[in-house]
């Protein structure tokens, strides 16, 4: 189904809902507006004009368009985002991705890459925020991939409407707003927008999670449904995070702002719920290893074997996401890994025995 046929009998956002959106920016110094010319960048671009429009002071607006080089029309493309940019009183650039394109991976590499140009571009600009257009069925599809990939909590919390994107603050403000909303809206204000072909290409997980989405509706599984579920492990997840922090504070010998090993009593770790165990044992691991989060399956296959060990057991230790973990009688302790020698990078196990 194209864009175009998608709004059906959905209503434009209004007026009040639009200032609602966009509520909390009036002080920024700058917006960068990440516009692709599908119809919810588009709407964005439209609505964020809009609401800039209406108020004497307010921040400058920058719409960026980054093209990835991936089809022969992006230029194209780019050129009438430019233009239309330009009838709405907003200044625009086009930013490239440039270099050798990978084979597989494709998607997330352009997203890495595009976010990466958003950031340099507020950088430069002075913005305080980047806002992308992503809607409520963008959530839903999120939801539904990290669920049958198996996510734990805070992947089905799905997309945030603020992060960080370095210094950048990384803004959603349409992530409670149907696509059919946005369609509507540029339809009733006489706005073009691009149809990408690519969003109905199988190839890619997302689109094919987008045409399960009408039968899951059916069977009363519907994108708001999900977004609804996405809210509630994000609200959950937050309270989880904040035990955590609790534990870490109860449970350590010293600050973890220092480079040194991270100490937890073990006897008090042995009888945290295991979901909070999991959160803090990752905490240090991320913190004092070298090669990012760790993946939650084999966090989980770590605590399991902590788990699985007598009290007054010999000392045993396991070499995680470049992390050392040690535990003995009376302390579990998290340090930087030495270096591996050539070992693999897979979780490695070394139970210490009695010789």
């Amino acid at each position: 189904m194209s864009a175009a046929n998608r709004a059906g009998g959905a209503r434009p956002v209004s007026t009040a809902e639009f200032e609602s959106l966009f509520a909390g920016l009036v002080s920024a110094p700058a917006i960068i507006l990440a516009v692709s010319g599908g119809p919810d960048s588009t709407a964005l671009l439209f609505l964020a004009a809009r609401w800039r429009a209406k108020r004497k002071h307010g921040p400058k607006l920058l719409a960026v368009t980054i093209d990835h080089g991936l089809r022969a029309e992006s230029a194209r493309e780019a050129k009438q985002v430019a233009r239309l940019a330009r009838k709405l009183g907003v200044v625009h650039r086009t930013l490239r991705w440039t270099g050798k394109k990978p084979t597989t991976g494709i998607q997330e590499k352009a997203r890495q890459a595009r976010y990466g140009l958003l950031a340099d571009a507020a950088s430069k600009a002075g913005a305080s925020h980047v806002l992308t257009a992503h809607t409520l069925d963008d959530q839903a599809e999120t939801v539904l991939m990290r669920l049958i990939r198996g996510s734990g909590m805070t992947g089905l919390g799905g997309m945030a409407k603020d992060t960080r994107l370095g210094e950048i603050s990384l803004l959603r403000p349409f992530l409670r707003v149907p696509k059919a909303r946005l369609i509507a809206t540029l339809k009733a204000a006489k706005i073009p927008f691009i149809d990408d072909p690519s969003n109905a290409n199988p190839r890619f997980t997302r689109i094919r999670m987008r045409a399960l989405m009408p039968a899951l509706a059916g069977e009363g599984l519907s994108a708001e449904r999900l977004a609804l579920l996405g809210r509630r492990m994000r609200r959950a997840d937050a309270a989880l995070e904040l035990a955590a922090e609790v534990a870490a504070e109860m449970l350590s010998s010293g600050p973890w702002s220092d480079a040194g090993p991270i100490s937890l009593e073990a006897a008090g770790f042995g009888l945290l719920p295991s979901e909070i165990a999991l959160r803090l044992l990752g905490r240090a691991v991320t913190a004092r290893g070298d090669e990012g989060p760790v993946e939650l399956a084999k966090l989980e296959l770590l605590h399991a074997a902590l788990a699985s060990q007598k009290p007054g057991a010999v000392r045993f230790r396991r070499t995680l996401a470049g992390a050392l973990v040690t535990l003995t009688q009376d302390r579990l302790v998290v340090e930087r890994a030495p270096p591996r020698r050539g070992r693999s990078a897979a979780l490695t196990t070394r139970p210490r025995g009695r010789k």
